[in-house]
């Protein structure tokens, strides 16, 4: 049944196509939302899109790529006889991100809830609405281990050709990653929280990194997050050579201009007023964040296509115990609840999200 839905979400996307729809028309209307002029960075030769090249070949969950995202943000967990991989957001560009890169899998589907709880940095947002994605897939579809132990991880990566190595890291960045410059040098960083049980992701990485790339980093300690952090010619050299993999847009568009600096491609000036169109507002509103589903709503093409809600609560219930994240309170009772194609996303915004 689940795979005749796929066949009319696919027809769907050609139709949607032969009315002028492309993944990089909504690429670019992603872009607007946020407030990056498209035409000024290809001005300058940085093609702001780019994160699209390379998607297909992720259709291959034994890519490495896949570990490293299931070690950041990407929750795995057996159901019965299969395993089911969610990610999920209140951030705008991952909203739009996060089902094109689950898609390329499965067409997945999602749910709209709104958080209890807002984080302290989070000064002008009451209770943001979360967007949430999954597939299900069959149990041996997923290569990886569900459960990762520092043994196994760094057994793991030490087994990955430095091609590999760094598919592994584009998909931790992805995930739990940053990627920024201070006015002076380029960083990099994957962050994990100090008290789960991912916090040993760092060590190993820091180590393995070191030995196959000869790049060290150092492990920086935060209020409820540690990082491991790249700076200056280090950071670059990782960039480099991650660079290929990386298909967050943000991240993946940040290090296009940090590389077009140093490799002397634009001038600093010209950096600068590139460079602050990417960064979040500190201490005010910003688009960029908490803005999840008008994000999906402005990139998506108006469809009306269903997914598998209700089935999806009633298994999440019962595999709780299983490695599933459940979730906090509901909003989508008056929504109509899409499934999301991979390019065809599609949400229907008729109804008011219940406060």
């Amino acid at each position: 049944m689940r795979d005749d839905w796929d066949d009319v979400v696919r027809q769907l996307e050609d139709l949607l196509r032969s009315m002028g729809w492309s993944e990089v028309g909504m690429c670019e209307e992603l872009w607007r939302f946020v407030g990056v002029d498209v035409d000024e960075f290809r001005m300058h030769g940085i093609e702001p899109c780019v994160w699209l090249e390379g998607l297909e070949s992720l259709r291959d969950l034994g890519r490495p790529y896949w570990l490293g995202l299931r070690a950041s943000d990407l929750a795995t967990g057996k159901l019965n006889d299969k395993i089911a991989l969610e990610i999920g957001t209140t951030n705008s560009i991952d909203a739009v991100f996060f089902p094109v890169l689950l898609g390329m899998v499965k067409t997945p589907s999602p749910k709209i809830w709104r958080k209890r709880k807002v984080p302290p940095t989070a000064k002008y947002v009451s209770r943001p609405i979360a967007l949430t994605y999954y597939v299900y897939l069959s149990a041996d579809a997923w290569p990886w281990p569900i459960e990762l132990d520092i043994n196994e991880l760094e057994r793991i990566l030490n087994s990955l050709s430095n091609e590999e190595l760094a598919m592994f890291i584009a998909g931790l960045l992805d995930g739990d990653g940053a990627v920024w410059y201070d006015g002076k040098y380029a960083f990099t960083a994957i962050t994990a929280c100090k008290d789960c049980p991912k916090r040993f992701i760092l060590d190993v990485l820091k180590k393995v990194i070191a030995k196959k790339f000869g790049i060290v980093g150092s492990i920086k300690s935060y209020e409820t997050k540690d990082a491991l952090v790249f700076r200056g010619e280090d950071a670059v050299k990782l960039l480099r050579l991650i660079r290929p993999f990386v298909h967050h847009p943000l991240r993946r568009l940040r290090i296009e201009l940090i590389l077009a600096l140093y490799d002397g491609r634009i001038s600093p000036e010209e950096f600068e007023e590139l460079y602050e169109t990417t960064e979040y507002e500190r201490g005010a509103p910003d688009i960029k964040r908490n803005h999840a589903l008008e994000a999906l709503a402005q990139a998506a093409p108006q469809t009306h296509t269903h997914g598998e809600q209700t089935t999806h609560k009633k298994e999440l219930k019962a595999g709780a115990g299983a490695g599933i994240r459940t979730r906090e309170k509901r909003v989508c009772s008056p929504l109509q609840v899409p499934t999301v194609s991979p390019v065809g996303i599609a949400l229907d915004l008729s109804a008011t999200p219940a406060s």
